[in-house]
């Protein structure tokens, strides 16, 4: 198994290394602090794999944005992610978002300011999940690579 795992792992890197442009994408995505060779794998198959206009339809895709539980005795239940979307790539950004929140200085901001508003840690890291994906969809839009003062996290 293992073997094999190697094997596959082989295979992705021949193939982004065979094509500029992937290999220049991963390079863009690897720019932003807390984002490593996996992690920029796995967005970039999501990202080149759909003709996304914008952010916002790329983590709807991931199942990273709140769902609202409007009928039934679930009325007043808080919201919760829609996971919708590829739990392994989900998986990827949540360890990214982990190591976001103490090197990446727009995520640990954001991540900071909802504990501070008294958000669940799980929903803080959910947010700089959605965040990771907004930097990446951007710094793959504008093909630049991260800068640290592109302004505050929303």
């Amino acid at each position: 198994m293992e073997q094999e795992q190697t094997r596959v792992q082989a295979a992705i890197h021949d193939h982004i290394d065979r094509y500029p442009g992937l290999k220049q994408d991963q390079d863009l995505l690897r720019s932003i602090p807390a984002v490593g060779d996996k992690t920029a794998q796995r967005l970039l198959a999501v990202l080149h794999s759909h003709d996304f206009t914008s952010a916002d339809p790329v983590t709807a895709f991931l199942g990273l944005v709140p769902v609202e539980c409007p009928s039934g005795s679930s009325l007043h239940r808080r919201p919760c992610r829609s996971k919708a979307g590829a739990p392994r790539v989900r998986a990827a950004l949540y360890m990214a978002a982990v190591v976001a929140t103490r090197h990446n200085s727009h995520i640990r901001m954001l991540y900071q300011r909802l504990l501070v508003r008294g958000k669940a840690k799980m929903a803080a890291l959910g947010a700089a999940m959605r965040k990771l994906v907004q930097l990446a969809f951007g710094v793959l839009k504008h093909q630049q690579p991260y800068h640290s003062e592109w302004g505050p996290a929303h």
